[in-house]
Order: C-alpha cells, then structure tokens, then sequence
C-alpha cells in the first residue's frame, strides 16, 4: 500500500484528467507503430475520433480568437512531428536540451508560458513518431558526463498521459541510458503508471507549484496544489515504501509579489513540508513572473477578463542576444523575493538544491 501523507484531501480525490471533446489521427500519425498505440488508448476511453484525409489539421478556428482557443483547447490531434524537431535546442538554466512528446497544454494557466511562443490555434498536438525522436536523442549525449533532457517546453506531458502513454515510454528509455537524464513537469498529479517503472535515477519528476492565490486564481483545469504534492510525495517515496523512488523537484512559477506574499508562501512551504517529510533527491527552480510584448497580446485573447498583473509600467526591461524584450520585476522586488525564497529553502531543506532563481 503506497504511504501517503495527509495533504489537504487528497486521498479523496481522484486523479484530475483531461478529457478531449474530439481526437484527430492524421494518416502520417496512424501509419506509426505508436499512433496506434495512442488509437488503442483513445479507443478504451470511447473518445470521439476522426481520421482525417490529409496530414493538415482543419477547422479549428472559430469566430473569434477566444472561440478558437476554447474549440483548441478542447481537442487532441495525433500528428507525427516534422523533421525540424529532430534538431534539438539547448534550454539553460533547465537542461542541456528540449525535446518535444507534444506539444500544446490542456491546463488553462492565465500566464501561459506557451503564448506566443507556438503558432497557430492552441490544439494539443501528440507526436506519434515517439521511437524516432527518442532515438535521435544519442545524437546530443555527451561522451564522459551526464547529459539533461527536458521534455515539459511546449506542454504537460503527464496532463496527456492517460491519452498517450508517452511519458512512462521516455521513462523507460532513459532509464537504459547511463549518460542520460530526463526532466519533466507537471500541475496534474496522475501518476500511478509511472510508480513501477525501471527509471535507474534517470528521471527527475517535478511539479510546478505556487501560493494558493495564484494558483486558486490563475491555473484552471489543473489538479490541486495539494494534490500535485501528494503526487510528488508518491513519486519521490522508496519503492519499499510503494512509491516511485524517483528523484523529484519544485518549480515554483510564476512567483509574484502579490499582497502578503511572504505569508502566502510560508504557507506553501509548509504543505511541502508535510508532504515531503522524509530523505529524498530533491531540487529547487524559482521563476519570477514575466511577459513579451507578444504574450501578453495572446494572454489578453484568450482571457479577456483576467485580473493577472501585466504593467509594463511597473516592470524593468529585460532584453536577450536575440533583440527580443520580457518584462520583469524591479530590481529591490527581485532582490526581496530570491533572498525569501532562497532562506526559507536553505532553513527547511538543507540537503536541497536550489538550481536557479530567474
């Protein structure tokens, strides 16, 4: 019997899943061993499906921006992943590379990391041509030291899971490759299919979490703050104990120095401490709240009547190598905000690591 701790009403709770309306299954995606895979998973669920004629994925815009984010965001399309995916990009500070599983996220977070950052309607796309991209990964190992993958970029791999099977299927390949490690993250907490699988201390499991205000507000459809701790707990617990014995991490996102900020996160740390009460491989990522110019466009479409804080005026100008433009907090807000987080870390879990602040 798994030991679990008593967060919240967890054990109440069943597993918060997405559920499409709709899936769509391109010919390329159904000619792939794994897109039949999926088929099957899809199948047993008796989700509707359609077979469509052509690899081009039609008729998901609406009348209006916000009726085309509601029709994508209620649907899966199975589609294979084009070969520009196969050249990977390095994603510091998080790992040394990104791969794609899927991309596009049935959560709806009003900050959304992925606007403006995929083109076109925000439908959930899963690649069928897993085999292929995992085996181009050997490609990017580096002889001599450990090489990082990150696969949650341009989605949540665990919110599609029961759809896809994908994430345990990455699991179970890096688990036989000694030089490689993979990183996901997740605001759903479904993992009873990944307690068991042969990981080898390859994998680190994460869940993003936050102040119950900013979570209770801004991060539709995803499972309970308390809920993705109960799920960490499980994944990070030995396997003697029945859990996962997986390394785990937090990400603590979007942080924002909203009105008692400090007692609002004590809090949250209070709930980590509860669920994770016990020696475990742990991390620490703590990523202030930003935004483009571009994304704060997109966000403003899909959630006209969202209350999240995006003042230009109120924030400093941060520019990248490439000329483009985030805003982020003042200089005394960010030096206010990482001292807290980072004391509160050290004091509570003096064995984690805290691998950046941004």
């Amino acid at each position: 019997m798994t030991d679990q701790v008593s967060v919240s009403d967890t054990q109440t709770k069943s597993p918060r899943l997405w559920i499409p309306e709709r899936v769509l299954f391109t010919p390329a995606a159904l000619d792939e061993d794994w897109g039949q895979q999926i088929l099957t998973r899809v199948q047993s669920l008796n989700l509707p499906i359609e077979e469509l004629s052509q690899n081009r994925l039609k008729g998901l815009r609406g009348e209006s921006e916000r009726d085309t984010y509601n029709i994508a965001k209620r649907t899966l399309a199975v589609v294979t992943a084009p070969p520009s995916s196969l050249k990977l990009s390095p994603i510091p500070p998080s790992a040394d590379w990104q791969f794609h599983l899927a991309e596009g996220c049935p959560a709806h977070c009003q900050y959304c990391y992925l606007a403006g950052s995929l083109s076109g309607p925000p439908v959930i796309r899963a690649f069928a041509n897993l085999p292929q991209i995992l085996e181009n990964l050997a490609n990017y190992e580096q002889h001599g030291k450990t090489t990082s993958f990150e696969v949650s970029c341009y989605t949540d791999p665990l919110g599609i899971e029961h759809l896809t099977g994908s994430l345990a299927e990455c699991i179970r390949y890096f688990g036989t490759r000694p030089n490689a490690h993979l990183r996901w993250v997740s605001k759903f907490d479904a993992v009873d299919g990944l307690l068991d699988l042969p990981h080898n201390g390859h994998t680190r499991c994460r869940m993003s979490v936050n102040a119950a205000p900013i979570s209770g507000k801004f991060e539709g459809g995803t499972a309970s703050v308390a809920s993705r701790l109960n799920a960490l707990r499980r994944l990070a617990l030995p396997q003697e104990r029945g859990g996962g014995g997986y390394p785990v991490g937090l990400v603590i996102a979007p942080i924002m120095p909203i009105d008692d900020w400090q007692m609002h996160y004590i809090s949250l740390f209070d709930q980590i401490n509860e669920a994770l009460d016990f020696d475990c491989n742990l991390t620490f990522e703590l990523i202030s709240h930003r935004f483009t110019p571009g994304s704060k466009e997109v966000l403003q479409t899909w959630y006209p009547q969202s209350k999240l804080e995006m003042d230009e005026a109120k924030r400093s100008v941060k520019r990248n190598k490439f000329g483009g433009t985030k805003y982020v907090y003042e200089k005394d807000t960010m030096k206010a905000l990482r001292s807290f987080f980072e004391s509160e870390i050290s004091r509570r879990f003096p064995n984690a690591e805290v691998l950046y602040w941004t």
